[in-house]
């Protein structure tokens, strides 16, 4: 007989939005269902059938089921019973997709309880300056902006603000022609993006220490890693698996779904409707953002601090506070430099094959080895390009390493 925790796994893999053909169907009523269709079909969402297998989409049985599945079963229908229809205006409202992201969870009492997703973010708008400068680095034009975004209250005082990326094209990797490009940016191809929110900064020490105090879900987490200390400063020495594990950790504890960004969301991010090597146009300076801007020699190679005709910088040799230098087009800080930010995606010698919706790029590829981008501050200029990829072991970690999250609604 099949057991309540297989029917909850079946409901959290309808929410995961699973390939099942029975899930697909499902889904599709879910989105298309008035919330009193929903209500009056209370008794039809799932069938123990012989005893043996669940059915979607079939009438409540009752027969030959243990107890404890028939109160699973009466909480599900009490659950959709409660749901607020009593405003005239929403009685035909249609069932959005992030109605579907309901959880099935076990309680501490092993009790089975639906948690019902929290209501949609409310978008606020913030001003910033943009900055372009040309190849000598000189600042040409500086203009105000706007953007929206969402506060994810995390406790402690401790907040995330989630910046609004709207839909778009755009032509990921880099050109021939671009300095200091290489093979692996190419073939330059057109990605189309849905819109997402991603982190206005890194991810900070003390965002990280209050989700890493969260429990466990696969994996340990240390919640305090970082070589250099501050409560505002990126948290780094951070590894994609411990990234993976704060992501989910942070979905758990706000019932919203967050996650790494694939490769081809972050280079549209970083861009902001920019083609150029950088958002700030044609070269950087380290009055713009955390990078070495000296010049090298490391094991007898040398090292410009410089991209185009720009004068040398500094090199700062640490990490900087998030928000330091002039937000991109998006109202994004800390793309170019700072910390190198994991992505989703595995490794793959060049762009022959890659998706073109945006999505991470985790077939064929090698998942001993993930996608970084951005460059840190101990990264030369042409490092920190838009189009450049960097790669490393999901387990490795250095004081260079930290990331920034993605939540999507669609």
């Amino acid at each position: 007989m099949s057991t309540p925790d297989e029917l909850i796994a079946i409901l959290n893999r309808i929410r995961d939005a699973s390939q099942d053909e029975r899930d697909a169907i499902l889904r599709q009523w879910l989105k298309t269902s008035s919330v009193q269709n929903l209500l009056q079909s209370g008794n039809y969402i799932v069938n123990i059938a012989d005893g043996k297998e669940i059915h979607i989409g079939d009438r409540i049985t009752y027969q030959g089921i243990d107890e404890e599945t028939k109160a699973l079963f009466r909480q599900v229908q009490e659950t959709l019973q409660r749901i607020d229809i009593g405003k005239s205006t929403q009685e035909n409202a249609q069932i959005s997709p992030q109605n579907t992201s309901e959880k099935f969870v076990v309680t501490s009492n092993s009790q089975k309880q639906l948690i019902p997703p929290p209501p949609p973010p409310k978008l606020s708008t913030f001003e910033f300056e943009v900055v372009t400068v040309d190849t000598q680095g000189r600042e040409t034009k500086s203009c105000g902006k706007q953007a929206e975004y969402f506060i994810e209250n995390l406790g402690e005082g401790v907040v995330l603000e989630m910046v609004s990326i709207p839909d778009g094209k755009f032509p990921m990797g880099a050109s021939k022609d671009e300095e200091a490009s290489q093979e692996d940016e190419r073939p330059q191809h057109i990605v189309s993006i849905q819109p997402f929110f991603i982190g206005r900064y890194p991810i900070t020490q003390a965002q990280w220490r209050v989700i890493a105090t969260l429990p466990k879900i696969k994996h340990h987490l240390n919640p305090d890693p970082s070589c250099f200390k501050g409560d505002n400063l990126p948290v780094e020495r951070v590894s994609w698996h411990d990234a993976y594990e704060f992501c989910e950790r942070l979905s758990t504890e706000t019932g919203r779904k967050y996650r790494l960004p694939s490769e081809a969301e972050w280079e549209y991010a970083c861009r902001a409707n920019t083609t150029t090597p950088f958002h700030f146009g044609k070269t950087i300076t380290t009055n713009l953002a955390n990078y070495c801007g000296q010049d090298q020699k490391i094991n007898r190679r040398s090292y410009k601090g410089t991209y185009a005709d720009e004068p040398l910088g500094v090199y700062r040799q640490q990490t900087t506070e998030v928000g330091s230098f002039s937000a991109n087009a998006f109202g994004l800080c800390d793309m170019h430099g700072l910390v190198w930010e994991w992505c989703a995606d595995y490794q793959h010698q060049n762009y022959q094959g890659a998706p073109s919706d945006g999505s991470a790029w985790v077939n064929d590829g090698n998942p001993e080895s993930r996608i970084l981008r951005g460059g840190s501050w101990n990264s030369h200029p042409h490092i920190c390009r838009s189009a450049f990829r960097s790669l490393d072991n999901p387990s490795n970690c250095n004081n260079q390493i930290g990331f920034r999250v993605v939540c999507s609604f669609i």
